[in-house]
């Protein structure tokens, strides 16, 4: 089971890592180098439960997204409206499942 305190924090998507069955976001807070992007998806998990992030727009320009964040039975990150399978959460990277 996935604690819910090792959630908090904002997380960047890391695609250039991703997998066929995994998504990664790295620790904003982690140093990270990440490479030249035309966008990259950010969450920020606050501990309230509030959420805030940006997500890539059509015409590059970040759109933001807000709303309550819970961690449902199974690490199922939920965002709103949005379900994410969290399987695993390190203290800089953080993986969920592709759908």
């Amino acid at each position: 089971m996935i604690e819910r305190e090792r959630l908090a924090g904002r997380w960047v998507h890391s695609h250039e890592e991703d997998t066929d069955e995994e998504m990664v976001f790295r620790s904003a807070d982690s140093g990270y180098a990440f490479p030249p992007s035309r966008g990259r998806e950010a969450l920020e998990l606050h501990p309230d439960g509030s959420y805030g992030g940006t997500v890539p727009g059509p015409v590059d320009k970040p759109e933001e997204r807000s709303g309550e964040w819970t961690l449902e039975e199974g690490n199922r990150l939920v965002l709103g409206d949005r379900v994410l399978e969290v399987t695993s959460a390190e203290r800089d990277v953080l993986r969920v499942r592709k759908r």
